[in-house]
C-alpha cells in the first residue's frame, strides 16, 4: 500500500508575526484603559467628596438665612468681618503693635 502524503499549509512567519504583535497591542491597550478607567473614578470620588461638602455648606447657610432676622445678623457679621464697616457712632480699635 502506498501512503499518500499531505503537506498541511503552516503559515507564514509574517502572519504569525502579526497576530502576535496585535495581540501584545490589544493587551496594552486593555491595561491602559483599565487604568485610566481606575484615575477616573478617583477623580469622580474626589468629585462627589467634594459635592457633598458644599452641599452640607448650603444647606447650612440656607437654614441660618431662612429668617429675616438671621439674614440681618449675618449681612452685619459679613459687613464687619469683610468689609471692616461699624455702626454709627460706634468705635472700633486696631491694635497695630506686634504680634507678641
Amino acid at each position: 500500500m502506498h501512503e499518500i502524503k499531505i503537506d498541511r499549509y503552516k503559515g507564514s512567519w509574517i502572519l504569525k508575526f502579526a497576530v502576535l504583535c496585535f495581540a501584545a497591542f490589544f493587551l496594552f491597550s486593555l491595561v491602559n484603559q483599565q487604568m485610566q478607567i481606575h484615575d477616573k473614578q478617583n477623580t469622580l470620588d474626589a468629585l462627589q467628596s467634594q459635592l457633598k461638602t458644599q452641599q452640607i455648606k448650603n444647606e447650612e447657610l440656607k437654614n441660618s438665612l431662612e429668617k429675616d432676622e438671621d439674614l440681618a445678623d449675618y449681612a452685619e457679621k459679613v459687613a464687619r468681618r469683610d468689609l471692616d464697616y461699624a455702626k454709627p457712632g460706634e468705635r472700633v480699635f486696631v491694635d497695630v503693635g506686634g504680634s507678641d
